[in-house]
């Protein structure tokens, strides 16, 4: 079922996403070579705690952590770990809040000192993606409009593998709510958009093929022919002109290119 949000529920979903984007912020700034992801997420289900929040993540399904960290050839739904990272690896952070009954829900991938410039560009375009689906994800358009404007850039145009079997999703009161956006499809097919639809769209781009496997964790969701990913959410309430993006990377980006151990090439 549909759950279309009102005004006032727009502003409460906002109040979580922007939480959301403060806790990626917050871990932006500590990112560096040596520090380990279980340290990250305990800092993150801190400072989600201390601003009067719960983690979203935690307990979901049985998810054990307050944030998914995905790295390298991982390309969601990655545990946190007492493994250092190293110079030249890349982390997709994704996390949760509930704050007010609401859920927010964001994603951004991060790079670690120098890395090659094949996986630069991946970042790059998984990221130009995102805000290409963005611009579809108004009135009257359909779902098919936003996966297919992720899959033409990524897959049509830069020969990289979208990921089939995990898509983008509703959100509300609960983490996951109908419908599902798929970062691949056809221009008008699918659902058709209407004002007040708060879905996340997360493109989620393999530098190689779209295939992809379960690992024995029974969470990690990994490429399989072992190539890095990428992975950048936003969550956006669809609207007649344009879409009304709730999260936000403002803080992020400003934080990351602050960060002396992240790469930054975004001008």
């Amino acid at each position: 079922m549909i759950y279309y949000k009102t005004n006032e529920e727009v502003e409460l979903i906002r109040k979580a996403d922007l939480l959301v984007s403060a806790t990626l912020a917050e871990l932006a700034k500590l990112l560096k070579p040596g520090i380990t992801t279980k340290y990250l997420d305990s800092v993150a289900e801190t400072f989600i705690r201390d601003h009067g929040a719960t983690p979203a993540f935690k307990g979901f399904r049985g998810f054990p952590f307050s944030t998914c960290m995905s790295v390298n050839a991982a390309v969601v739904h990655g545990f946190a770990s007492e493994d250092e990272l190293q110079e030249g690896d890349i982390v997709s952070i994704d996390t949760g809040t509930v704050l007010n009954g609401y859920v927010g829900d964001s994603a951004y991938t991060f790079a670690l000192g120098e890395i090659p410039a094949d996986v630069q560009q991946l970042l790059r375009v998984t990221k130009e993606s995102l805000y290409l689906g963005i611009e579809k994800a108004v009135v009257g358009n359909r779902v098919g409009d936003i996966g297919w404007a992720v899959q033409e850039h990524t897959e049509k145009k830069h020969g990289y593998g979208v990921v089939r079997e995990l898509t983008g999703h509703g959100v509300g009161k609960k983490l996951h709510e109908e419908p599902e956006v798929p970062n691949y499809g056809r221009r008008g097919q699918g659902l058709k958009l209407q004002d007040g639809l708060v879905i996340a769209i997360e493109p989620m781009i393999n530098l190689g093929k779209k295939d992809i496997f379960c690992a024995d964790d029974d969470w990690t969701i990994v490429t399989e022919d072992g190539k890095v990913s990428a992975h950048f959410e936003h969550s956006v309430c669809v609207r007649k002109q344009n879409a009304d993006i709730l999260s936000s990377f403002t803080e992020i980006e400003s934080n990351e290119k602050a960060n002396p151990n992240l790469f930054w090439s975004y001008a």
